[in-house]
């Protein structure tokens, strides 16, 4: 299982329209084979930044997923909107 926590932090005048397409992203992604959880979060103490949190089966769902036109489309709004930061945890299978 892998999960990933995507930070990210709008440009100024840009929340709005990066939440949006986080929102999209996350419904979308949502519906994607071996998506665990797919969440997206305000922070409660910067008005500029928001996390979206990941959890898929295994590496082979998440690359399907970062393939996916959805995925492309969304991700590539967020790039132009604001600053990302990754960061992925693998977790054994039990």
């Amino acid at each position: 299982m892998l999960r990933l926590n995507c930070f990210f932090q709008a440009n100024e005048g840009k929340y709005e329209e990066a939440l949006e397409a986080a929102l999209a992203l996350t419904a979308a992604s949502r519906q994607d084979a071996g998506c665990i959880a797919y969440d997206t979060f305000e922070s409660a103490t910067r008005p500029d930044v928001f996390m979206i949190c990941e959890t898929w089966t295994d590496e082979a769902a998440l690359q399907a997923h970062m393939e996916a036109p959805h995925f492309k489309q969304y991700v590539g709004q967020l790039e132009a909107l604001g600053a990302m930061k990754l960061e992925q945890f693998a977790f054994p299978e039990k």
